[in-house]
C-alpha cells in the first residue's frame, strides 16, 4: 500500500526528495533506527495537499465535482435508518442549504483545537463528525491525542495558535537543557560539561528519535522539574551546532581542503544545513527573531494530531449506515499512538486506495434508490434543528465572547487531559466543563446577526460542539486506566517513569454511544492479536 500511495502522490507531481541518481530519497524519522520516510524537504505535508488540491481542482474543472467553498456542514440527514445528506451553511450569506446524497463522506479532519493552542489550521474543528456522532455514530477513542515534541513554545496570552516544526529537525539537531536548575544564562555561555542531552542520557538506542510521544513527556518532566529555558520557562533547546561542525568537516573532506580553519567548517556546514532545513529555520527566525544558525532553537510539545474519531468498519463506514469517515476524522490506523509520516499515509489510504473500492458495496445496493427530494420532512426537521440552535445561540446576549469560552475550555484539556493526566484531575476537568457549558448557554454574546458574513457565530457553534468533545475525552481518559501510546496516566507507570500498559484489561476500541447532555454509553470493540502482540516498549 505504501508503494502505491507514494507513486499516486509522485503522478500529482508531489516533489520528493531525490539522491543523486534520481532514485527517491529517505531519512529517519521519530521511533525508527532506519532511514525510511519518504520526504518533501521540510514540508512533506504541505507538498501533499498541494499535490491533491491540483489533483482535486483538475476533476472540478473537467465536470466531475462541484466545489461549496466557504460552506460549514452543520448536520447530517437520516431517513429510514440511513444517511441521505447534510445541512450545509453558507459561511459567506448564512443561508442554510440541503444537500442530498446517498451517500455521505466525512474527511473533516481532527479535533487537536478543542485545547484552544495547537498545530491546527485555525478553521479545524469537530463540528462535522460530532453532529455525526449526536445521531448515532459512535466515537473511537476519543482521548487519544498526539503532542508533537518541535513546536514553537507558547509567547503570551495573546497567543490563538502554535507553530510546528517539523519533526525531520531531530534528525541532526539535539536536544538538552542546562544541567543546573533556573539557570539564566544564554545558552551559548553554557560549556558542554553543563547541559543535560537528556533524550540521549535516557534513551542511548534512539537517542533523539524517540516517538513523539515519548519525547514530548519528556520535555515537560525536565521543564517540570525546573529545567526549562526561556522567559517562560515552558522550553527546551534543540541544538545545530554540532551538525553544523560535522557537516562542515565532511564538506571540507569533499572539497579537499586541508587544515580547515573553524570558520571554513562553519561556513560549509551551514551551507548544507540550510539546503536540508533552511525553510524550516527561516520560518523560526521570522516568529522568534532569532538566528538557528547562530542559536540554539526553544521548542516545546504542543498538541498536533488526534488518534480518536469516529469508529468504523473496514470499509470506512460509521455506524450510521451511508456515513463515512475517512483520514483523521476517523479513529482507525493508528491506535494509541502515531509515528511521524503515518497520519499522511492513512488520509492517503482512505481517499485513493480504499473508499473508492468499499462504498461501491454499499451503493450496489442503493442502484434502485431514487434521488430523494430535499423537501423530505427529514431534510426539513434537521434544518429546522440547525436553524434553532442558531437562533438560540444569537438570542443569549450576554457579555462573553466565544472565543474567551474557547480559551477557559482550551487551559482546563491541557492542564487536566493533556500530556499527563490522573483521576482526580479528570473529575475535576468533567465538573470545570459542565459548568463552563452551562456559562456558555448563559453569558454567550455573538455579535453580528445571522444572513452576514459572521465568523463570531461559527466560533460559538464549533465552541459548543468542543465543550462536549471535551468531556467525552475526560470520560474516555479516566475510564481507560492504563498507560498506552498517547495516552499517559500518572497512576499507571513503571518505575522510571514511563508509560505502563495493562493489556488485560483495556485491549480494546472504547466507542462511545451519544445517549443526551453529558450521558454516553461505552461499547467495547476487543482487540485480538495474533501473530503481532502488544508489549511494554523500549527505547533505551
Amino acid at each position: 500500500m505504501s508503494v502505491n500511495i507514494i507513486d499516486q502522490c509522485v503522478a500529482q507531481g508531489v516533489p520528493f526528495a531525490r539522491e543523486y541518481g534520481g532514485l527517491l530519497s529517505n531519512r529517519s524519522f521519530g521511533g525508527t533506527q532506519v532511514q525510511r520516510t519518504f520526504y518533501a524537504a521540510g514540508q512533506t505535508g504541505q507538498q501533499l495537499l498541494i499535490g491533491a488540491y491540483q489533483a482535486l481542482e483538475r476533476q472540478v474543472a473537467l465536470g466531475n465535482v462541484k466545489m461549496y467553498s466557504r460552506h460549514e456542514m452543520l448536520d447530517i440527514v437520516i431517513i429510514d435508518g440511513k444517511c441521505r445528506g447534510v445541512i450545509c451553511r453558507n459561511l459567506v450569506t448564512g443561508e442554510l442549504e440541503r444537500h442530498f446524497g446517498h451517500a455521505v463522506l466525512l474527511c473533516s479532519g481532527g479535533y487537536g483545537n478543542v485545547f484552544y493552542l495547537s498545530t491546527n489550521a485555525m478553521g479545524s474543528n469537530v463540528t462535522a463528525i460530532w453532529k455525526a456522532h449526536r445521531k448515532g455514530a459512535y466515537f473511537g477513542n476519543p482521548c487519544f491525542t498526539q503532542i508533537h515534541p518541535t513546536c514553537i513554545p507558547v509567547s503570551g496570552d495573546h497567543q490563538s495558535k502554535l507553530t510546528l516544526m517539523s519533526e525531520s529537525l531531530r534528525n541532526d539537531g539535539r536536544i538538552w537543557v542546562p544541567k543546573k536548575k533556573g539557570d539564566t544564562r544564554k545558552p551559548n555561555e553554557i560549556p558542554e560539561d553543563e547541559r543535560d542531552y537528556y533524550l540521549e542520557r535516557r534513551y542511548p538506542a534512539f537517542g533523539n528519535l524517540v516517538p513523539r510521544d515519548v519525547a514530548s513527556r519528556a520535555a515537560k518532566e525536565r521543564c517540570d522539574a525546573g529545567y526549562g529555558v526561556g522567559s517562560s520557562k515552558q522550553a527546551v533547546y534543540l541544538d545545530y551546532a554540532a551538525a553544523i561542525i560535522r557537516y562542515g568537516k565532511i564538506e571540507c573532506g569533499k572539497q579537499g581542503i586541508t587544515n580547515p580553519t573553524e570558520e571554513q567548517i562553519r561556513t560549509l556546514g551551514k551551507q548544507v544545513v540550510k539546503e536540508k532545513y533552511g525553510n524550516l529555520f527561516d520560518m523560526y527566525q521570522k516568529i522568534t527573531g532569532e538566528d538557528p544558525y547562530e542559536v540554539p532553537m526553544r521548542i516545546y510539545p504542543a498538541v498536533h494530531y488526534t488518534m480518536g474519531g469516529l469508529w468504523v468498519d473496514y470499509e470506512l463506514m460509521t455506524t450510521v449506515p451511508g456515513l463515512y469517515a475517512l483520514g483523521e476524522a476517523n479513529f482507525s490506523d493508528h491506535g494509541a499512538n502515531r509515528l511521524g509520516a503515518s497520519a499522511l499515509m492513512q488520509g492517503l489510504a482512505d481517499g485513493y486506495f480504499v473508499i473508492p473500492y468499499t462504498i461501491g458495496n454499499y451503493l450496489a445496493d442503493e442502484i434502485r434508490t431514487a434521488s430523494i427530494s430535499t423537501d423530505h420532512p427529514a431534510f426539513v426537521e434537521a434544518e429546522k434543528q440547525v436553524s434553532d440552535r442558531i437562533n438560540r445561540l444569537m438570542s443569549i446576549q450576554g457579555k462573553q465572547s466565544p472565543e474567551s469560552f474557547h480559551k477557559r475550555l482550551g487551559k482546563i484539556m491541557w492542564d487536566k487531559c493533556g500530556m499527563a493526566r490522573n483521576a482526580e484531575g479528570l473529575k475535576q476537568a468533567i465538573t470545570e466543563i459542565q459548568e463552563l457549558r452551562k456559562e456558555f448557554w448563559s453569558d454567550l454574546r455573538v455579535t453580528g446577526t445571522i444572513h452576514e458574513y459572521n465568523p463570531e457565530l461559527d466560533k460559538a457553534n464549533r465552541v459548543a460542539d468542543f465543550m462536549e468533545l471535551g468531556e467525552l475525552m475526560c470520560i474516555d481518559a479516566l475510564h481507560r486506566n492504563e498507560s498506552c501510546g498517547g495516552h499517559f496516566r500518572e497512576e499507571s507507570q513503571t518505575e522510571d517513569g514511563e508509560a505502563k500498559r495493562d493489556d488485560a484489561n483495556f485491549s480494546y476500541v472504547a466507542a462511545w454511544e451519544w445517549k443526551g447532555d453529558s450521558q454516553w454509553q461505552l461499547h467495547k470493540e476487543e482487540l485480538h492479536f495474533e501473530v503481532a502482540k502488544p508489549s511494554q516498549r523500549s527505547y533505551k
